[in-house]
């Protein structure tokens, strides 16, 4: 087939749109390993969490097994180092005993490999194979090293150390954000046919049908929290599951992650610095048995995925799913606290502009919400392009989360996309929006 105009124009397009996310991925993991010293870069700051060293070179051996020698073909910049940086063979425990590459070697490392993307990105076709059909595998590594950013701006947190981060706060409140909002009964069509570099978790589109239902207009506040707190909610076992009383027991769970004591109320550590807990901030650093607890103590639940995904997405003037709760245009600074722009959740009513057409606030960005639902693929899910990514974490084990958090960038984000983990996790930076069915009156009004 002969290439035409369009065809170049759309292919340079491409590439410049690949080129620009690269460049502008890597410019952020070097702010997040440049604010630290060499020793603090090789230091675990966490069990639950790798050596930023780690991240570091396992960005950049991910980014040469996909793209320099699966989509390149070519010869190997570091074939030795493969089982160093396989998340599979290596737990994160055991990350800082191993013969990792030094700060230096690792940023050379790194350099080099995206020289050889950069040269192969101005060979490549973008219609040779599926990996490579409208700059998929480019996508997938950019939102994989993206992920990995959030990961290493998670482990900041987590570091005993001064501040080394800084960035402006959020914005105040523009519009009331509270309450419930009622989703009717019906179809939509949750996931994705059509994103190109949504990934196989996100895939296929497929029709659900749900009852009537309500749910929160914004993530549940961190004053709303404190209240929970103080009537006991930690102490009572008739709001938490039988897994959350066995670990909020075992773990000796008291409040959110980071938070302490403060005079009558609460502060809260953020990047190295303690501030008042602020009450109309999503709360943030709560496991999915606390969230869980909650939900229960306030007479309602965690939403599913599903209800989750149709308050983002469906639009009840045309019934059709939007990318995003704004509409399919990309994340602006007005639509959602996404991108590491800010250090922490925006107060509700931040984002007016981010709000879905049902009237649903801040549900990308600023927290990951938990929702009632187990991992798994949607019906007819095929693993691509390898099971590692997704499959073999199907199961109950996890729970899915949704939205992005203010750590999450825009290119990780979208209304269809899936974040899982063990529902004892709290260092991720997520929180939780609380459900309930509809009452016949309100179904039928």
């Amino acid at each position: 087939m002969t290439e035409t105009t369009t065809d170049r124009r759309d292919g340079e397009a491409l590439r410049g749109r690949i080129a620009a996310e690269l460049a502008r991925t890597r410019a952020r993991t070097a702010a997040l390993t440049d604010a630290v010293d060499d020793e603090d870069l090789m230091r675990q700051h966490s069990p639950l969490m790798s050596p930023l060293v780690w991240d570091l070179a396992h960005v950049g051996n991910q980014e040469e097994l996909w793209l320099v020698r699966d989509v390149g073909g070519r010869a190997p910049v570091r074939h030795d180092i493969d089982d160093l940086y396989d998340a599979f063979k290596q737990p994160r425990r055991d990350r800082p005993a191993l013969p990792l590459l030094p700060p230096t070697e690792a940023r050379a490392y790194v350099a080099t490999v995206r020289d050889k993307v950069f040269d192969l990105l101005d060979r490549v076709a973008f219609t040779d194979r599926p990996l490579v059909v409208d700059g998929f595998a480019f996508g997938m590594i950019v939102q994989h090293e993206q992920q990995h950013d959030e990961t290493m701006l998670a482990t900041h947190q987590l570091r005993a150390g001064a501040a080394v981060l800084d960035a402006p706060p959020p914005p105040e409140p523009r519009a009331r954000g509270g309450g419930e909002v009622l989703v009717p009964a019906g179809e939509f069509t949750m996931g994705t046919d059509t994103d190109p570099w949504a990934l196989d978790n996100e895939r296929p589109a497929h029709r659900v049908r749900l009852p009537a239902y309500v749910i929160d207009a914004a993530p549940v506040t961190n004053g709303a929290y404190a209240a929970f707190i103080a009537d006991g909610g930690y102490d009572e076992s008739r709001w938490w599951s039988p897994a959350g009383w066995a670990h909020r027991q075992e773990a000796g769970l008291t409040a959110p992650m980071h938070w302490r004591r403060d005079g009558d109320g609460w502060a809260y550590r953020r990047f190295g610095r303690w501030a008042p807990v602020r009450a109309d901030e999503p709360v943030v650093h709560v496991c999915f048995h606390e969230a869980e607890a909650y939900a229960a103590w306030a007479g309602k639940r965690l939403p599913t995925e599903a209800e989750w995904e149709k308050a983002a997405r469906w639009d009840p003037a045309t019934g059709r799913s939007r990318r995003y709760p704004w509409g399919d245009e990309d994340p602006t600074a007005a639509h959602a606290n996404l991108g590491q722009r800010h250090l922490w959740p925006a107060p509700v009513g931040a984002y007016p502009a981010g709000a879905s057409p049902l009237g649903v606030h801040q549900l990308i960005g600023d927290v990951w919400e938990w929702t009632s639902t187990s991992f798994r693929g949607h019906p007819g899910f095929t693993a691509f392009p390898y099971r590692e990514y997704s499959e073999v974490f199907f199961g109950d084990d996890y729970r899915v989360l949704r939205g992005g958090s203010f750590g999450t960038d825009r290119s990780a984000c979208r209304g269809t996309f899936r974040n899982w983990d063990y529902p004892i996790r709290r260092q991720i930076f997520s929180g939780f929006r609380c459900a309930r069915d509809a009452t016949p009156e309100e179904a039928h009004a």
